[in-house]
């Protein structure tokens, strides 16, 4: 009798039935996808982020697809944390699967604000901080040096309680291992890697940017590789639990991810033009673990990590 495969993981305090969740900004505010996806079966839901305060976001045109990828500057567009709690959390939280709250503060002193009002909210799963948003002024402040990053962890740590906290950082810097490692040291549960990478696309013909904010955040299969190495080297430095995230659409993206270290995956861009992708690769899961000759997703973490050129 086959033995079956255990897809729980954890990271720290955070534990999840499987590791594939849907990324913020992709998945809307879980409303969207009712009829298309059966909720209970994900790993986990972050809606979309939001802000102390309403926002409008940027100027049209948002988005323009590229080879294998999309740029978007959106620029969090939202209804602002109050309402989000009013009108989408009661929604949200009987969904029957972990759902996270995503938030972006303009300063340093909104972060822990917001994280202190959200960690009250039933049914909570954890928070994913946002301070790497490149779609907006400031937006990757948090995420580009190391202290200001620990900073800010280690003041929503102390309002989250036991509440799990997450650091969503940014590829575009110098070295995210080192901000990855200060995220831990503020208190981080985990670290998500990566947000987009900053990108433009340009209309020779009228001589101008196409999206109406000049430049946006890269996503899709275009950034894997990328995403995949900053994966792989935070994962052999720092010993903080990592959700990997960047041009997942097959199960093979999944397992390259686990196996370069990371816990759990987000599934972003993908949720756009084929938001049953999740549920798919869930059901090839456990057939990719064993054959690794494995039963439990944790034992195929990092098998890849620890690599090293033959000498």
């Amino acid at each position: 009798m086959e033995v079956a495969v255990e897809l729980a993981v954890g990271l720290g305090r955070l534990k999840l039935p499987n590791p594939l969740l849907v990324a913020s900004g992709t998945f809307g505010y879980a409303r969207e996808m009712e009829g298309l996806v059966d909720f209970k079966r994900l790993g986990g839901i972050l809606p979309k982020t939001v802000t102390a305060s309403p926002r409008v976001g940027n100027a049209p045109p948002r988005t323009f697809e590229t080879a294998s990828g999309l740029l978007n500057a959106i620029g969090l567009d939202n209804d602002g944390i109050d309402y989000f709690l009013d009108h989408h959390w009661p929604y949200l939280a009987g969904l029957g699967c972990p759902v996270f709250i995503n938030i972006a503060g303009k300063t340093d002193r909104e972060f822990p604000e917001m994280v202190k009002k959200a960690s009250t909210v039933p049914g909570l799963a954890g928070i994913e901080l946002n301070l790497s948003c490149p779609n907006v002024s400031g937006g990757v402040d948090f995420a580009s040096d190391p202290g200001a990053c620990r900073r800010v962890v280690s003041a929503c740590r102390e309002q989250a309680g036991e509440v799990p906290l997450i650091a969503k950082l940014s590829p575009n810097v110098t070295s995210i291992v080192d901000i990855a490692g200060a995220a831990a040291e503020g208190g981080a549960d985990a670290v998500t890697l990566v947000n987009t990478f900053m990108g433009i696309a340009i209309d020779w013909r009228r001589q101008k940017p196409i999206l109406g904010n000049a430049t946006g955040g890269l996503s899709g299969p275009a950034i894997k590789p990328l995403a995949l190495r900053c994966v792989w080297q935070v994962a052999r430095a720092v010993s903080i639990p990592i959700i990997g995230v960047g041009g997942i659409t097959t199960i093979d993206d999944v397992m390259e991810y686990l196996v370069a270290g990371a816990t759990a995956v987000q599934l972003g861009t993908v949720n756009f033009f084929d938001p049953t992708a999740v549920l798919r690769i869930l059901e090839e899961l456990p057939i990719a673990v064993r054959s690794l000759g494995k039963n439990s997703i944790t034992d195929v973490i990092g098998l890849a990590k620890d690599w090293q050129p033959p000498k």
